[in-house]
């Protein structure tokens, strides 16, 4: 029989030497009473538990390694960690991030130090959140890893690529969990309405179509939500909720329950990340669908206004720029808008944003042309600015040639025909570079919008150093 050893060391019969509580059993909620107890009762992550695939051949053949389980809210890690403490001859310990020290881990690997020493049983720790350790308490866990005191088995909703040290990471293998689908919510959903033993089956509750399909939808991929919810809606209608009397739980029911979808959106992980470069992308592809749509899904989430606006912003320069210098103006106006207004209102000013951005036209010259400036400041010499754009304001300076053979291009204008009001003449009065980078041509306007006026203009000007 499995022993699950807590962190005190205290051991715990596995599941099949012990009675299921009922329902009702020391309030446990239905979510906890569902958690599968084997492989077959998991749903959805076929991937790595189906027929032959990897995870479920090392689980059923108690081969386990270090890993890391790493997926969204709701969709399997803990269930997973479960069942391997029911499967496995190990002993099994469970930690979370968010309570246990670096003293508690040094008590965990003593312990697996010595067991393994005078039994030769291996020990599997299981550390939920994992990505809530700091360095120094991954640290603690490394060399027993390194060393096989232990296997580790993590769980995180953070990208373990920054959350996991990258040397305790290259020492693990990482599975990588998806969102349940609505089919898979359903089917949860569907087994803990019959599930007489650990569900709600006693209590004969039927779904009305649209109320089933509204929480798998609702849920979002996350089973847990999906399972609190159908229990918060119960437990809100128990008036009718007598054994001989079927409880009908309609669409209003579990609308009432739910109140607000489940979104999955994290403000420092993937989703803040993932979902900020869908916008950008879009704006950048001129899909004004595509970007009102991901604004909403960050701002209905809870998102910094402030954060997005600095992305608008930023877009407007590196995507749109001279192609339309409009866009910068309208990103700034909405930031004030948000500023003076805030939220909601202030919504649709961003929205007025990514609208006039995704359908202005694009050009990325002025981002390439920094670009390569970027990389000729740091990679080339420094060289002194030219003795004719220099300031003099003193004889001195005048003595050593400050400013000699200077232009003052006001005095080359003022007699000249003006072509366009809005342009200077498009004459070469003198270079303004370091002699080393004179022929050096960093900003090159493209076709789209007011650049390729500007375009036209630069390359007249440009004539008179050719």
């Amino acid at each position: 029989m499995t022993k699950q050893t807590s962190l005190f060391g205290s051991e715990e019969p596995d599941e099949q030497s012990t009675s299921t509580p009922s329902p009702a059993a020391g309030g446990e909620p239905l979510a906890a009473r569902m958690r599968p107890r084997h492989l077959d009762e998991i749903v959805g992550q076929e991937h790595l538990l189906g027929a032959s695939k990897i995870l479920r051949r090392v689980i059923e053949g108690d081969t386990i390694s270090s890993m890391i389980l790493w997926g969204p809210p709701g969709s399997g890690k803990t269930t997973i960690a479960e069942v391997i403490a029911h499967h496995t001859h190990a002993r099994f310990v469970r930690l979370s991030a968010v309570s246990a020290g670096v003293a508690d881990l040094r008590k965990v690997m003593e312990e697996a130090r010595r067991l393994r020493q005078f039994s030769g049983q291996r020990t599997i720790l299981f550390i939920d959140e994992i990505h809530r350790f700091n360095k120094a308490q991954q640290d603690a866990v490394l060399p027993h890893v390194e060393h096989g005191t232990v296997t580790l088995i993590g769980a995180t909703t953070e990208n373990p690529s920054f959350e996991v040290n990258s040397a305790l990471l290259s020492r693990a293998r990482v599975f990588v969990l998806k969102g349940l689908s609505d089919a898979h919510i359903r089917t949860i959903i569907e087994r803990a309405l019959h599930d007489q033993e650990r569900g709600l089956g006693r209590l004969n509750v039927t779904f009305d179509e649209d109320a089933l399909q509204q929480l798998a939808m609702y849920a979002n991929g996350d089973a847990r939500t999906a399972l609190n919810v159908l229990e918060l809606a119960v437990q809100s209608s128990k008036v009718s909720a007598i054994e001989e009397m079927p409880m009908q739980l309609t669409l209003a029911m579990i609308e009432e329950a739910m109140q607000h979808r489940a979104l999955q959106y994290d403000k420092d992980g993937d989703q803040h990340y993932d979902t900020i470069s869908a916008l950008h992308k879009a704006i950048r592809g001129s899909d004004p669908d595509g970007g009102l749509y991901w604004l909403a899904r960050m701002l209905e989430a809870g998102e910094d206004p402030l954060y997005i606006v600095r992305r608008l912003i930023r877009i407007a320069s590196e995507d749109v720029g001279m192609a339309d210098p409009q866009a910068l103006l309208i990103c700034m106006a909405a930031q004030q808008a948000v500023h003076f207004v805030g939220l909601p209102e202030g919504n649709l000013a961003l929205a007025q944003a990514v609208v006039y951005l995704a359908t202005a036209p694009k050009s990325n010259a002025l981002y390439t042309a920094y670009s390569l400036v970027q990389e000729d400041v740091q990679k080339t010499l420094n060289a002194p600015v030219p003795l004719h754009i220099r300031n003099a304001p003193t004889q001195l300076m005048k003595n050593l040639d400050y400013g000699k053979a200077y232009k003052y291009a006001h005095e080359y204008y003022k007699d000249m025909q003006i072509e366009d009001p809005e342009r200077p003449p498009a004459i070469q009065l003198q270079t303004y570079l370091p002699d080393e980078l004179r022929d050096r041509r960093y900003y090159t306007p493209g076709f789209q919008g007011k650049e390729a006026n500007i375009k036209k203009w630069l390359e007249k000007r440009r004539e008179g150093n050719e």
